[in-house]
Parts: structure tokens; C-alpha cells; sequence
């Protein structure tokens, strides 16, 4: 069976905390992973948040180390490609393109961006990094329109760019939520940023509502103290339901009649292929990334404020058959779309070929 090293410098899928990196990480193992063996070679993270050049240089020598250890224990041929995913100015993979230059490996991207305004400044090092890393690369899978901006003006000869839909790690869907009855419900880590920035917008449109409603908000995290302050003042009809496993998110998504979530700054968001994926009806901001991943539909724009989401969100709590048509296109469009079996089909027929050159 072919032999793929994977690797993630941004969070590997091995990570103790939680995130949609490593959710997705794993999710792209499980893909790959379908028609071949995959080797999760390096652990080492790299990504450097705050831009300090002293740690970039530490980690381009323990990736040094790296290259040297897995040319040594991938020479022995039983390796057909390697794979990378979420290589950035921020996380920029210093080990694959030197090993696989060393080993004449066939070197693929998933998920990656481009930065080339960051070629200056304190990240100005690993942007250097990121930038080789993916002229490198004789593919790169993009999951949104945005991201295929970049990576489509700065490509390199002979380089394919192939569009890799976002997807959930299942062949299957669950059976659908009722629609008819329940609380609105929000997905969220709780830290500072754009997740900050998403509970204020719901906090904004909340205001704005009318008739009698509920609100569910599945998450935890530092800026907890934060979000609770911005619920007070709808306290009796907003319930925290903190951090909740797989399990437990799955019945938090039955029991909802629909999803909200503005979606500051989201890639594109696992929870909206989930609720999605539950049979709800979605209300977020017009997005970039967002929108890829969303019915098309009424979605405000950032511009026109709480109101707007308001707006749409009364005519979704008063209307049980909107609901349920809207929750049962987004599900069939998930099926098609954004579940492991599509997935598996886009990667692997985008790198047979590089496989089959090989031989």
C-alpha cells in the first residue's frame, strides 16, 4: 500500500487542546489515509503567534535536526509522498521541501496561504520560509475562494492548484434535527479576537429581537468572563452549556431549531458543516471563507449590523417550514459535498499522477 508522511507545523494532530486545526488535521488523515498509510513523521510545532525572531531561529534549527533524522529514516524508499498541511507565515513548513528534495518525494500542500506583504517585519523570516515551502509544492488544495487569491498569483510553474471542499470526518450523516421546537444555538470557543468579536455581534442582535426565544452556547475557554458579561442582560433566555465533546454537541445540534453565528475572521468553520450537517438552517455574516461553506441565502452583510441578522433571525423563529426547507437543502448539500467520501476522491485524484511518475 503507498506509504504518505504527513505533517502539520501549525498544530499537530497529536495536540492535547482542542481546535479546528487539529480537528481538521486528523480529519485529512482519516481522507488520505482511506487508499494508503499515513505516517505522522514530525511533531514539531512551530508557529510563532507573536512574531520573535529568537524563536523563529530556534525552531529553524530544531527543523535542521529534523531534515537530517527523517532523511535518515525515510531513505529507505517505502515512502511514496509526503503532505502538508497549513503551512503559513505564522507555522511555515521547514522540514518537508528539504526531505522531500532529498529523497525525490512528490511534495503536496493542503490548506496553505501566502503572505508576501510579510516578507518585511517580524515574521519576515518564517514568511521567507512559507514562501519557498509552497513553490515547492506540485500541488496545493485550497479549501475557499479567498485563500485561492494568493496562492493562484504568486503559483509557480507547473504547479496544480486543486479546490479541496471542506468537509466533515464522516461518510455518513446523523439523523436530522426537528426543527420545529428548540433554542437557537451558538458554537464558540470563548478567547479573545474574532471569537470575542462574534459573541458581541450575537450579544448586538439578541437586543434586537422579538416574540420569545432561547439561545444555547456550546463553548469555554479565557474570555469566558467576557461572553457572560455580554449575555447578563438576556440571562433567564440564554443557557451556557460550556465545552462539550462530540457526543454531546451532536445532541445539542438536535435539540436546536437553528444555528446562529456571525463568523468574525472564521477560515470557514467546522461548526457550520455540522449544523449543517444536523439539518439546520445557518444564519451568519457574508463572509469570505464563510459563504464557501454555507447555503446560499439570506446572509448580511457585516455592513448592515445586528439589525439585519435580527431581521432574519425573527422571520426564521416565526416560521417552522422555512426551517425545515432550509435545513434539509443544507443537509443534502453537505452529503454531496462536504463528507469524507468527496473529499477522499478530490485528493487522491489530483495526486495519482504525481505517484505515477514516479515509477
Amino acid at each position: 500500500m503507498t506509504q504518505v508522511a504527513f505533517y502539520a507545523p501549525m498544530k499537530p494532530p497529536t495536540h492535547p487542546v482542542p481546535s479546528g486545526d487539529r480537528e481538521m488535521a486528523r480529519s485529512l488523515m482519516t481522507v488520505i489515509g482511506a487508499r494508503a498509510t499515513v505516517d505522522l513523521v514530525s511533531e514539531l510545532r512551530v508557529h510563532d503567534r507573536a512574531g520573535d525572531a529568537a524563536y523563529q531561529g530556534e525552531m529553524c534549527s530544531r527543523a535542521r535536526t529534523e531534515i537530517d533524522r527523517l532523511t535518515a529514516t525515510l531513505a529507505d524508499g517505502g515512502t511514496s509522498l509526503w503532505v502538508t498541511y497549513h503551512n503559513y507565515y505564522k507555522a511555515p513548513d521547514l522540514i518537508g521541501p528539504a526531505v522531500c528534495r532529498a529523497l525525490g518525494l512528490p511534495y503536496v500542500q493542503i490548506e496553505s496561504t501566502r503572505a508576501r506583504s510579510r516578507l518585511s517585519g517580524p515574521w519576515a523570516r518564517y514568511a521567507a520560509a512559507a514562501e519557498a515551502a509552497s513553490d515547492a509544492a506540485n500541488v496545493i488544495f485550497y479549501l475557499t475562494e479567498l485563500d485561492l487569491i494568493t496562492i493562484s498569483r504568486d503559483r509557480v510553474a507547473n504547479q496544480s492548484l486543486v479546490h479541496l471542499r471542506p468537509f466533515l470526518p464522516s461518510g455518513t450523516l446523523l439523523a436530522p434535527a426537528d426543527c420545529h421546537t428548540g433554542p437557537m444555538l451558538s458554537v464558540g470557543m470563548m478567547r479573545e479576537g474574532a471569537k470575542l468579536a462574534s459573541y458581541r455581534i450575537i450579544a448586538d442582535t439578541l437586543g434586537a429581537l422579538s416574540g420569545d426565544w432561547h439561545l444555547e452556547i456550546a463553548g469555554d475557554g479565557p474570555a469566558r468572563p467576557e461572553v457572560e458579561a455580554l449575555m447578563a442582560p438576556f440571562a433567564p433566555r440564554v443557557t451556557f452549556l460550556g465545552q462539550l465533546d462530540r457526543a454531546g454537541l451532536a445532541r445539542a445540534y438536535a435539540r436546536a431549531a437553528l444555528f446562529f453565528w456571525p463568523g468574525v475572521n472564521e477560515a470557514y468553520g467546522m461548526v457550520y458543516l455540522e449544523a449543517q450537517a444536523a439539518g439546520l438552517p445557518v444564519l451568519a455574516q457574508d463572509r469570505p471563507g464563510v459563504r464557501d461553506v454555507l447555503l446560499s441565502g439570506s446572509h448580511p452583510t457585516p455592513e448592515a449590523g445586528p439589525e439585519a441578522l435580527a431581521a432574519v433571525l425573527n422571520h426564521l423563529l416565526s416560521d417552522s417550514d422555512a426551517r425545515q426547507r432550509q435545513g434539509s437543502a443544507a443537509r443534502n448539500r453537505i452529503a454531496q459535498n462536504h463528507l469524507t467520501d468527496a473529499a477522499t476522491r478530490t485528493f487522491w485524484s489530483a495526486v495519482s499522477p504525481l505517484l505515477e511518475n514516479r515509477r
